[in-house]
């Protein structure tokens, strides 16, 4: 049973991206250049797939083109282990949930802002939310 091949077209499908974003992961060296065909076309295998759907996959969970770097070199080179993804992992945990309690603070004020508006009928110039724009963040 012979190898399934892949053209970019057929790849950006199965991984679910753009022709153009796998040219980006490959111009920053996380996708490994394809072989060629006779006639100049890319030629990806299974192999291209898998790492697409890595990087694909890690950049939903937040991690950086640079963290995907180092993960992939956990993957390439010998002598890695586990708990250094583990660490990893973890730091970007914890900075997911400092985002998070970041944009609580912003919707707890944004509600404030909100709580305090008459609505309807009432003038702009009255707005407590235009006015709360104005002041500066302490």
């Amino acid at each position: 049973m012979s190898t399934p091949f892949y053209s970019i077209g057929q790849l950006a499908k199965l991984a679910a991206c753009k022709v153009e974003t796998i040219h980006y992961y490959e111009k920053t060296g996380l996708m490994p250049e394809p072989p060629r065909t006779e006639g100049g076309h890319r030629s990806y295998a299974l192999q291209h797939v898998k790492r697409l759907n890595f990087i694909r996959r890690s950049r939903e969970l937040g991690f950086t083109i640079e963290q995907i770097r180092k993960l992939l070199r956990f993957i390439d080179e010998p002598d890695h282990y586990c708990g250094e993804i583990k660490a990893m992992a973890m730091q970007q945990a914890r900075e997911v949930q400092q985002k998070i309690n970041d944009l609580e603070r912003l919707k707890e004020g944004l509600n404030l802002m909100v709580a305090q508006c008459k609505g309807q009928g009432y003038s702009v110039d009255d707005c407590p939310i235009i006015e709360a724009l104005y002041i500066a963040p302490e």
